[in-house]
């Protein structure tokens, strides 16, 4: 069987690892330059299903608890298990509490187990909501990660490309195209999120932290090089122009509040990315004949892409029902 995958983001990767396992010829066509260009680029890259089970579907933590095996298996040494940290301003100590109540698996902290876990924090917060199963990594060494294991796997890439420029026939074709099947896909609606990447030594931190806001619920997830993502607005939209002066304004009110010394921090990158979902806000496989895609991963790419690409290889090697599958 040869199949082509259209798209280079995280769904189109894991699909292409997924099957090419599975001795599946795979093709992966891009019309950017590189796997790092879209929407996967600016991902938090946060593997906490706990986290987000706190406003999603139970299929989200269902799914998602497999997914730092998976990367790490993937990728060894890329994925950092320091578990997720969440915090409140004392005024805002009843949205911890609500937080806790919505999910499952952590453990309350008080001011001197913050200290004990993020020294940078001493004496700013109260308490705390600690995940210590949760994970992280860096989308963008992610995806040039897979991009290299692929490569050596012998699957050849066509990027800047049409899938009509790509040569011979394809039994089935994986569309993983994202944002790009707006308009296309039934149900399919944008939704605008925007980061900032902060460049800062005076702080540092050893896990992403999640800061609870009844207004703009903000996270800062570290990367190497004293830099940190900061993210990441939810707005129905699928506008992809450049970052508002509003979100902007939020963003960076919100890191200050976290720590004073982010507002001496270096913006060193601001991003905008329209992620597709579904009504649910679930991910789906659907099948069209010799069509599969796989979209809707709103904000859970990295955490739900391996499942749901498991769920396309099952289809492929009939192992699954060749019918829509959701994230369930």
């Amino acid at each position: 069987m040869r199949v082509l995958i259209k798209g280079a983001g995280v769904a189109g990767l894991t699909v292409a690892l997924e099957l090419a396992r599975r001795g599946i010829e795979v093709d992966i066509v891009e019309p950017a330059n590189s796997v790092a260009s879209g929407a996967s680029g600016l991902a938090g890259g946060m593997l906490a299903p706990w986290c987000e089970r706190e406003s999603a579907d139970e299929a989200v933590l269902t799914l998602g608890k497999t997914a730092a095996d998976w990367w790490e298996e993937a990728l060894p040494g890329q994925v950092i298990r320091h578990g997720t940290l969440v915090v409140a301003a004392g005024r805002d100590t009843g949205e911890l509490t609500r937080f806790a109540g919505r999910t499952s698996g952590c453990d309350w902290l008080d001011g001197p187990g913050i200290q004990a876990l993020e020294p940078s924090l001493a004496g700013r917060f109260r308490k705390a909501l600690f995940f210590r199963d949760e994970a992280h990594l860096d989308p963008r060494k992610a995806l040039v990660g897979l991009y290299q294991v692929l490569l050596d796997r012998g699957v050849p890439f066509h990027f800047g490309c049409k899938p009509e420029d790509v040569a011979g026939r394809f039994d089935k074709v994986i569309d993983c195209t994202g944002a790009a099947a707006i308009g296309r896909a039934a149900g399919l609606r944008g939704v605008r999120g925007e980061m900032l990447f902060l460049e800062t030594s005076e702080i540092s931190l050893s896990r992403p932290v999640r800061l609870l806001h009844p207004r703009i619920p903000l996270y800062i997830a570290p990367r190497s090089d004293n830099r940190f993502m900061v993210g990441a607005t939810m707005i129905e939209s699928d506008d992809a122009g450049p970052i508002s002066a509003r979100s902007l304004m939020e963003l960076l009110n919100t890191a200050y509040a976290l720590h004073p010394a982010f507002g001496e921090a270096r913006v060193v990158e601001m991003g905008v990315g329209v992620r597709p979902a579904y009504p649910d806000n679930l991910p789906r496989v659907t099948v069209d004949g010799d069509i599969i895609s796989v979209n809707g991963f709103y904000r859970h790419g990295f955490l739900l892409a391996p499942a749901m690409a498991g769920q396309v290889a099952g289809i492929l090697t009939h192992s699954i029902p060749n019918r829509e599958r959701h994230c369930a």
